[in-house]
């Protein structure tokens, strides 16, 4: 009975023993990557580790220690190295856990430029009516020029904030005989005929 007792005890030391090991340190870490900034995130009661990246040659592009006694983020900016892949080497005193990550470049979009909205229309005979809308900035260059020649016949700079509708008279010349041309602030332009 004795030694049934003894192997009792036994066993449930045993098992308090291996309830009170520290955690895997895979489950204690990971690793995640934004374009070229990678982040180390370590546990609490990871302790004192060894972080290393290395570039798939082998090659260690850098190394540090860190004594972890909370949840700790370790940040890396890899601006300065070529999109790849690359390793990030976690070592403690009793395991060492190996992270692969791949960097990639931050695709910038380009803003989507809308044309011009500018149009024109006869009036009457001698007078065409324009109108622009949707400027983003003030100022819209106006050239009226002759279909026949393309030659100027009247210019100005219209300084209206978001757009403008005008008449213009024509001093003897057909409406038809003449188209605008006009460039706003932006450099969008557009040639409108009547």
């Amino acid at each position: 009975m004795k030694t049934l007792f003894t192997f009792a005890l036994a066993g449930l030391l045993a098992t308090s023993t291996f309830a009170n090991e520290p955690e895997d340190l895979k489950a204690n870490t990971s690793v995640h990557t934004n374009y070229k900034n990678i982040s180390v995130l370590l546990n609490e009661g990871v302790g004192k580790a060894k972080i290393a990246i290395y570039d798939m040659s082998g090659k260690k592009l850098h190394q540090r220690t860190v004594k972890v006694n909370e949840d700790l983020r370790v940040p890396y900016d890899l601006n300065g190295l070529p999109c790849a892949a690359y390793q990030v080497m976690i070592t403690t005193d009793d395991e060492e856990v190996t992270y692969t990550i791949e960097t990639v470049e931050k695709v910038v979009e380009t803003p989507i430029v809308y044309p011009l909205m500018a149009y024109g229309k006869k009036v009457n005979d001698y007078t065409a009516n324009l109108v622009v809308i949707g400027l983003s900035k003030a100022g819209v260059d106006v050239k009226i020029k002759r279909v026949s020649d393309d030659r100027i016949i009247y210019e100005e700079m219209v300084d209206q904030p978001e757009g403008f509708r005008k008449d213009y008279k024509l001093n003897g010349i057909h409406a038809e005989d003449v188209y605008f041309e006009v460039t706003d602030a932006t450099g969008r332009s557009r040639k409108i005929y009547i």
